[in-house]
């Protein structure tokens, strides 16, 4: 009796000092440290001999890099994920994709459900801050709701890969494939598997003309961009007039983009990386890689060999990425949609920025400025410090930086070829687009309680 008091109370004084430690920092601060601590002990992991296929130790940058870009799901790599790494470091970037697509509140809290422990306050807060949600109410069953969801569309998209791998592969093989790939596909992730098939960092160019690789894998993007909480407000409500405003925004800029990038990736190629392909290879090809710069990673067509204005038109597409709440990264569509409202408003002349009869207020529109502005900074000062330490032109160098930022994967060739300085740096981007411009600003610099009293207001001019 008295043993189980001493641990009761053990157990008791431990979750004191436990909130005692973690109560000083802020949801932006644990949710930045909880990605670090992620990445870190993937870089354990993969260090492992056992976890190259060659049984010796992965360099410590080499896997630091990896763990980043799978936490980030990115997809950018340093060594081909098929032909370095054995099934076990394999096995531990899709673990390591699975955790950072979810993100780490998304998975503290389905571990929390499973073990029996009640969500509190503060956790609820962790959720809203880890999953952009508006409202703190109803956080716990979004989790489910993401868990539940997340295990059909995976499961799904698996299985129709597994059915088209298995006439190349073999069984076993083609349903590890399907579902490695579906489950990058929908984080975002853009790891793939095939550097023993169609050669080292190939992607998924073997299958730019097949219809089944190159619609599941675009649908599984599209669907792990939309954001959770979009995808749970269209099976709620179904009707598109019925959506919040922010399941407008995001279906809408997100559909724009992708009928306007199709459209101008295959004028843009048509006589060149899209020549000799069938007219349905032709569009197969140019939707897949309107869609990939949108986080993903994937690329059926040489990226290298695209013409310098569709590189450059794919770094705008990175840099808008996918949606808040969802797998991918970039400034997010929502933020590009606002600020695009706001510029249209203003050149119109008028006071209220809205959209769908609906009125956006002031405290999103400085929001997403300060988010974009972040986002430049940063993509700027990674890139021309890269300028200086790598021997690349200046496009494929701003188109690495934001593809890292953008947490999108796709590369013109010159990741592996990067020097430590580079790795680091793109690394660090990762990290920075992952978790968000805007959070770790927040997380490093502590947020001041409002002024009880405005300075007298005074114009300047701009423009």
């Amino acid at each position: 009796m008295q043993r189980i008091i001493f641990i009761e109370n053990s157990k008791r004084r431990r979750t004191v000092y436990l909130r005692k430690i973690f109560g000083r920092f802020t949801p932006a601060q644990i949710l930045v440290f909880g990605f670090a601590a992620l990445i870190m002990m993937g870089t354990f992991l993969l260090m492992l001999p056992v976890a190259a296929r060659e049984g010796q130790a992965t360099p410590l940058i080499t896997a630091f890099f990896t763990a980043t870009s799978a936490v980030c799901v990115t997809g950018l790599v340093v060594v081909d994920t098929a032909t370095h790494y054995s099934l076990f470091g394999q096995l531990v970037i899709l673990g390591l994709i699975q955790a950072g697509g979810l993100g780490i509140m998304t998975m503290t809290t389905l571990f929390a459900m499973l073990i029996g422990k009640k969500i509190n306050l503060r956790e609820r807060l962790l959720i809203q801050e880890g999953l952009n949600a508006i409202r703190l109410e109803g956080v716990v069953s979004l989790v489910k709701s993401i868990i539940k969801m997340t295990i059909l569309i995976e499961g799904t998209g698996g299985l129709i890969l597994s059915l088209r791998f298995i006439q190349d592969f073999g069984w076993a093989k083609g349903i590890y494939y399907g579902f490695f790939h579906a489950i990058s596909a929908f984080c975002n992730a853009g790891f793939d598997l095939f550097g023993t098939v169609s050669g080292p960092f190939s992607s998924l160019t073997a299958f730019k003309e097949d219809p089944v690789v190159s619609l599941t894998i675009p649908a599984l993007i599209i669907l792990g961009g939309l954001g959770f909480v979009v995808i749970r407000d269209v099976a709620a409500h179904r009707r598109f007039s019925r959506l919040s405003l922010h399941s407008k925004l995001v279906i809408t800029i997100t559909l724009v983009l992708v009928v306007a990038a199709t459209a101008v990736i295959w004028l843009l190629e048509r006589d060149n990386t899209l020549r000799g392909l069938t007219p349905l290879g032709t569009f197969l090809a140019s939707f897949f890689q309107a869609v990939t710069p949108r986080t993903a990673g994937y690329n059926t067509l040489s990226i290298s060999s695209l013409r310098g204005a569709t590189q450059f038109f794919i770094v705008m597409l990175m840099f808008i990425g996918a949606s808040p709440g969802s797998t991918g990264g970039g400034i997010k569509t929502t933020t590009f949609g606002t600020l695009l409202i706001a510029t249209w408003s203003v050149v119109r002349g008028e006071i209220d920025v809205g959209a769908f009869e609906r009125s956006i207020t002031q405290d999103i529109i400085f929001k997403a400025l300060a988010i974009t502005m972040l986002a430049v900074s940063l993509i700027a000062t990674v890139t021309m410090i890269l300028t200086i330490t790598e021997k690349a032109t200046f496009l494929d160098i701003l188109f690495e930086t934001t593809s890292a930022f953008g947490t999108v994967g796709l590369t013109t060739g010159i990741t592996p070829d990067l020097s430590e300085i580079g790795r680091i740096l793109i690394s660090l981007t990762m990290y920075a687009g992952r978790v968000g411009p805007l959070t770790l600003a927040l997380a490093i610099w502590q947020h001041r309680d409002q002024l009880g009293f405005h300075y007298p207001e005074e114009k300047i001019i701009v423009g």
